[in-house]
């Protein structure tokens, strides 16, 4: 057990969680009781009746965020279920506040079922101005979204899927400008096929890498045309990426590429691979807790950018980034929807606050608490949701 650990450990315990509730208005005395609360508060609710819109104004709802998970799949840890996934989702509420003043509150579900997960969060939904999906496995993941998306008039956001992808996109734009790479040239290898890789290569590809370029692998190897079995989005994969038809294991599909992004498990990387790539390849090692290649192995490699999701490591590619200033940016502007122009207005922000005096092979992202992140990345939402 880490120090980490340790630590974490007897935080939670000390505290009881991460959270409290705090009330906003006083309550010392029969008039600021009779105003919080009846007789007053009937005014507020009949006039909400009147237009329900207005609920936005005159209630927590146009500040506050649902963080939602049904505990399927708990960082890197796998299906933990509901009461393992809560302090994750205590966590992330912590986050919401601290970086972008977004009130929000966590959710744990009961219940691993598609449909019947999509019925709760619809009915609990008047509460929020949005919905943080978090730690749900593929692919209900993304049914979930998409079905959400559809039926709920707020924004709803898969974070491990889109948050990931934003700021994947954000590293790789400061790590190609650090390179000298073209986007549209480049080779890129993800390692994995779960909901953060399959939201990586899409924003990826809207951001102008080729498809064909793309190669990708699950747990049985790398994906092509020709291989039997898969189905549903793997199969749709299997179709757009890997141009030349590459099978086999991660060492094949290595060869030749300037990029590797890993969304899968620790040690999946060998560090004999990397000698396989292209010149001066970028590796994004993003497995949590441990990456797929241990950062003091990388530093022994010809890697020329390298990135993880840990915190006490250079580079740390973390949601953190995006997250809380899409939220604030789409509350802001009274969203209902988080579009793909604000996922990549958000990337493009992020990746602009690193300034060309400043990049260098340890320093392609701002760290979360630089001041300006959630604030440019809420203005760059809130711009591109008022286009959309």
């Amino acid at each position: 057990m880490s120090n980490y650990d340790k630590q974490s450990l007897a935080a939670h315990k000390k505290h009881q969680g991460k959270l409290a509730v705090t009330s906003l208005v006083p309550l010392k005395n029969k008039k600021d009781l009779s105003i919080a609360y009846t007789p007053g508060v009937a005014a507020v609710c009949e006039l909400i009746a009147s237009d329900k819109r207005l609920a936005r104004a005159y209630t927590l709802k146009g500040r506050t965020v649902a963080v939602i998970s049904d505990g399927s799949a708990v960082l890197g840890l796998g299906n933990l279920g509901p009461e393992a996934a809560l302090p994750v989702m205590e966590g992330k509420c912590a986050l919401f506040k601290e970086f972008a003043n977004v009130d929000a509150f966590p959710i744990v579900l009961a219940t691993q079922e598609t449909e019947k997960i999509i019925a709760t969060i619809k009915a609990i939904a008047p509460t929020f101005g949005g919905i943080n999906l978090e730690d749900i496995a593929a692919p209900r993941c993304f049914e979930i979204e998409e079905a959400l998306k559809r039926e709920l008039s707020i924004p709803v956001f898969h974070d491990d899927q889109h948050g990931t992808a934003i700021v994947v996109l954000a590293a790789l734009l400061n790590a190609l400008r650090f390179t000298k790479k073209e986007i549209g040239k480049i080779r890129i290898v993800i390692n994995g096929a779960g909901a953060a890789a399959v939201a990586v290569y899409r924003i990826l590809v809207r951001a102008g890498v080729t498809r064909g370029n793309v190669i990708m692998l699950d747990s049985k190897g790398i994906l092509h045309a020709d291989r039997g079995g898969l189905r549903g989005y793997k199969k749709e994969l299997a179709n757009e990426t890997n141009r030349k038809g590459r099978v086999g294991n991660l060492s094949i599909a290595l060869e030749g590429a300037d990029v590797f992004i890993g969304a899968s498990v620790a040690n999946a990387l060998d560090a004999s691979w990397i000698e396989l790539m292209a010149d001066s390849p970028i590796v994004f090692a993003l497995a949590n807790p441990n990456p797929e290649i241990a950062y003091e192995a990388a530093q022994k490699t010809k890697i020329a950018v390298f990135g993880t999701g840990r915190s006490d490591y250079p580079n740390q590619i973390n949601n953190v980034l995006a997250f809380p200033g899409v939220f604030r940016g789409a509350l802001d502007v009274g969203a209902a929807m988080i579009t793909e122009e604000m996922k990549l207005a958000a990337a493009v922000a992020i990746a602009k606050l690193v300034s060309v005096k400043e990049l260098s092979a340890t320093y392609i992202l701002p760290t979360p608490f630089d001041p300006r992140v959630a604030k440019v990345v809420a203005k760059a939402v809130a711009s591109a949701g008022k286009i959309g």
